[in-house]
């Protein structure tokens, strides 16, 4: 047998296309040790490139021989031949990239690589033949992951036998030290045939032309699908300079459900597909790529260079095993009339910071020191921990403000120079004649409240500052401040939301039909807070009593999307509410924090796109939980409501980490006790104000420090001190290009359907007196 394995070798080193087509993964590993190509002593890769896990399952290691590019956007590639004749299947990727030196990596199939070396220069092209992408890795973009049971089929009859690896070098400073790269992929293989089949569907369109200065171009695609069902579990955007969004979709009966919708300007890497869509026989999948031809003085059109455009929507799916067909394109509009009910957000820019937008495109400039510190912290945010705290929160008995007159307080804020915002009710109360069982308000008689609703407060001694708000509102409840000072409300009473001026009489901009609820994109019914990205200016709407959900618009009032639904029976699961009652941006995160108040819990959010990241719940929490604040640096606050009857959880406020969730402090007035503890918000320096709407009170709290310890750790963002005592097939876009006339097929040859990535240069109820909404099943909750 020796011998026989030795002549095999020989053979096989001589003609470097045979493969001998062992099975098992050992000999596997024996063949291709012998036949691998020698890497640099400076790279880190395995020098065993197949490595056997067991009977039916090998790793395969893909990765660049130590090369060292020699100016920045460089695209290399380099290919590996599947190391076994029979079919396989690729059902884990473990990438290996540092973000120092790499932008993106992208991993193909194919029978037929362009080039024979080691690695080469991508402007060669990725295959000769037909590609199909198998994974993408990109700086700041989630890895890809296929779901379990799902896997590429490579190899035999029908699976593509060799992968090519194309790493794009965005900014080479880190090369300066001619250091070697060894960036690549470890891929997961395994003989045992998986019962579903990944696949990928490419729409693009063929024919857009955007004409120079023209501010809106919309490109859509819309095919028919004829084919068994697949499911849809990863999609990626592609356009060049001019797009600002690409949006996909399912259409079934006229309903439309969003697959994916990204800005292409961001890293094009796949992303989760967020709630899972299933795609049948006869219905339709459409696309919609938004560009602008500002600054340009000529038509643009679709291509491969850089002065090109590409509207491109990728999307990964599975099928069953026996019906599965690995790649599918759209290429056509089939029903440019249905796109005038294509769902508002598709047609809203997404904006990009400009940090991120040079990390795309793989153009960076020198940071200064602060600037590299503060992405490290970035990068390493979801690592970021609040040690210990050596402090205890404990009233400010000397604070005056607790003896104010003030009427039904529903919300608080701090403004730009830390001044206390209160929002109140006056001479109104929300009580059990406020509205009637469709929740329109019953005392509009009354008129609206003639006493300043909005007081601003020095935070020190309680004195007045600024009063407005008159005759404006009914019900108060919200109250949220946005970077640029102006004051965002809810009033509960009209259903609506209102953005103010500080110094304005008349509202700037207001969401929703006056005193009419409802549950569209243009109706609210009982709104209870709002916040503002102090990035992207984008407000997300708390809605509601009646409503269970979040709503995002973009920062001139334009419907994007929302998420959440109504708590079913039993425990409530993620991204489901009983009244949605309060909000935290987290801008350090990117989250989204909600007090979901009869749930008696807080959910947290990705801002992008609603995904439901986790939940902070404890048993002293009780049954209710009202109102959360963040603080920058990592602490959360919130305070809860009364425990139902029978049960002991204190009424009080919570000091929480951040990043785990676990309770630091708790805290409780020493003058007064709370009755119905309504919102919070806390400052930098642990100061912390709660509003309550039955005592009519706002109470201040402060930090005492039990010793002198405490102090940031500026590098890392974290809090440090000690804690006592508290607990197959594919499209080649150059030869699909050179067969239509008037499009160029230049750039597209190097990268088949990945081209145009290189862009070169060319209680019970009866306690609340002040709010009472139509009640949940029991039991009912208090209104506030």
């Amino acid at each position: 047998m020796a011998g026989l394995v030795n002549n095999l070798l020989i053979l096989f080193l001589v003609f470097q296309n045979i493969c001998l087509g062992f099975r098992s993964p050992l000999s596997v590993f024996k063949r291709y040790k012998d036949t691998t190509r020698s890497l640099s002593s400076e790279c880190l890769g395995s020098d065993r490139p197949v490595i056997s896990l067991g009977l039916s399952d090998f790793a395969l290691d893909i990765r660049m021989p130590g090369v060292t590019p020699k100016q920045s956007d460089t695209y290399l590639c380099m290919s590996v031949p599947l190391p076994v004749d029979d079919e396989a299947y690729v059902v884990d990727f473990k990438p290996h990239a540092s973000m120092d030196t790499v932008h993106h990596m992208l991993l193909f199939g194919c029978n037929e690589p362009s080039s024979t070396e080691n690695y080469w220069d991508c402007d060669e092209g990725t295959c000769k033949d037909k590609s199909n992408i198998l994974y993408a890795w990109a700086r700041n973009a989630p890895p890809t992951r296929l779901p379990k049971g799902v896997g590429f089929r490579v190899g035999g009859e029908t699976g593509g036998r060799f992968f090519v690896l194309q790493v794009h070098y965005g900014d080479i400073s880190a090369f300066r030290d001619k250091h070697k790269d060894c960036s690549g992929v470890t891929l997961h293989l395994t003989h045992q045939k998986q019962p579903l089949i990944a696949g990928m569907y490419l729409m693009m369109s063929v024919n857009t032309v955007i004409p120079p200065g023209e501010k809106v171009v919309d490109a859509d695609i819309a095919c028919h699908y004829k084919r068994f069902p697949m499911h849809l579990f990863a999609y990626r955007v592609h356009t060049h300079r001019l797009g600002k969004v690409v949006s996909g979709y399912r259409v079934r009966n006229g309903q439309w459900t969003l697959i994916g919708r990204q800005s292409p300007q961001l890293p094009q890497a796949f992303y989760p597909v967020e709630h899972p869509v299933d795609v049948s026989y006869d219905d339709i999948l459409a696309a919609r790529c938004v560009f602008s031809g500002e600054g340009r003085t000529t038509e643009t059109h679709i291509g491969g260079t850089a002065n090109d455009e590409m509207c491109n929507f990728y999307i990964m799916y599975y099928m069953e095993a026996k019906h599965a067909v690995s790649y599918m394109t759209c290429t056509q509009n089939a029903n440019p009339e249905m796109f005038r009910n294509i769902p508002q957000e598709a047609n809203i820019p997404i904006p990009v910071k400009s940090d991120m937008l040079k990390m795309t495109h793989g153009h960076h400039e020198e940071m200064k020191d602060t600037d590299k510190s503060s992405l490290l912290q970035q990068a390493k945010k979801e690592e970021e921990e609040i040690l210990d705290q050596d402090f205890h929160i404990e009233e400010a008995v000397e604070w005056p403000g607790l003896d104010l007159k003030l009427g039904q307080v529903s919300g608080l804020a701090l403004d730009l120079e830390n001044n206390l915002v209160i929002f109140h009710r006056g001479d109104h109360v929300w009580d059990e004649n406020s509205f009637d069982s469709k929740f329109v308000y019953q005392q509009r008689g009354l008129g609206p409240i003639e006493q300043n609703t909005i007081l601003v407060l020095n935070p020190s001694n309680a004195k007045l500052l600024h009063s407005m708000g008159k005759s404006l509102f009914y019900l108060p409840h919200g109250l949220s401040i946005d970077k640029n000072g102006n004051y965002w409300v809810t009033d509960v009473a009209l259903h609506q939301v209102f953005k103010l001026g500080a110094d304005d009489k008349e509202p700037l901009l207001v969401l929703g039909v006056a005193l009419q609820p409802g549950s569209d994109k243009n109706h609210f019914c009982q709104p209870t807070d709002v916040a503002v990205d102090p990035t992207t200016g984008s407000i997300y709407v708390s809605d509601g009593y009646c409503n269970s959900r979040i709503i995002q618009f973009s920062p001139n009032g334009l419907y994007v999307m929302q998420w959440g639904e109504e708590t079913s029976l039993g425990r409530a699961r993620p991204g489901q509410f009983q009244i949605p009652h309060s909000l935290a941006l987290i801008p350090d995160f990117s989250q989204l924090c909600v007090a979901d108040r009869e749930n008696g819990r807080i959910q947290c959010f990705r801002l992008e796109t609603g995904e439901f990241i986790r939940e902070i719940k404890h048993k002293s929490f009780g049954r209710e939980l009202f109102a959360v604040s963040y603080v920058p640096g990592g602490l959360l606050f919130a305070v809860n409501g009364k425990p139902y009857p029978g049960q002991a959880e204190t009424v009080q406020g919570f000091v929480m980490n951040f990043s785990t969730g676990e309770i630091l402090d708790t805290f409780i007035p020493l003058r007064k006790s709370f009755e119905m503890p309504h919102d919070i918000v806390a400052s930098e320096d642990k100061t912390v104000f709660v509003g309550d709407v039955h005592a009519r009170a706002v109470w201040k709290f402060a930090s005492t420090e039990t010793d002198g310890e405490h102090k940031l750790d500026s590098s890392s963002g974290r809090i440090l001190g000690r804690l006592r005592g508290k607990g197959g097939g594919g499209l080649n876009l150059g030869n699909f290009f050179a067969s239509h006339k008037g499009y160029s097929r230049k750039g597209f040859d190097r990268l088949s359907t990945e081209g145009s990535d290189q862009e070169k240069d060319e209680d019970d109820g009866t306690d609340s007196e002040e709010e009472c909404s139509a009640p949940p099943p029991p039991p009912a909750p208090s209104s506030s």
